[in-house]
């Protein structure tokens, strides 16, 4: 029953701990293209075009292209500053140190996001 509470402990440990390290992180504003906007993940080659209604989204494979093109919640994300709905087309992206990504309405509502060390 020690066991189980020490293990416990330390997990519990280990992801409080890992909320800190997030906190400091640093975000980065990236390309749109160079994000899958499925996985929300950016990566270091420019991603496959997919055009809808006149704006362009990006996916890394063949099944992300096909969720841009019928899945209407794949294309939009929601600012974490004004809890507005934005369309990832149009969105500024930045991207964590683990390589995943947040959408901001505008560069306004990301640079306060960043000041708050989020």
């Amino acid at each position: 029953m020690k066991m189980r509470f020490l293990i416990a402990a330390v997990f519990c440990s280990l992801f409080t701990f890992a909320g800190f390290v997030s906190a400091a992180e640093k975000l980065q504003i990236v390309a749109n293209e160079k994000v899958c906007m499925v996985t929300n993940m950016v990566f270091p080659r420019t991603q496959i075009p997919v055009s809808h209604q006149g704006k362009t989204y990006y996916g890394c494979c063949e099944n992300c292209k096909k969720t841009l093109s019928e899945d209407a919640s794949a294309r939009v994300s929601v600012d974490p500053v004004s809890g507005k709905s934005v369309d990832k087309a149009k969105a500024v992206i930045a991207a964590k140190e683990d390589g995943t990504v947040i959408y901001f309405e505008s560069k306004k509502t990301f640079e306060k996001f960043a000041k708050q060390g989020k």
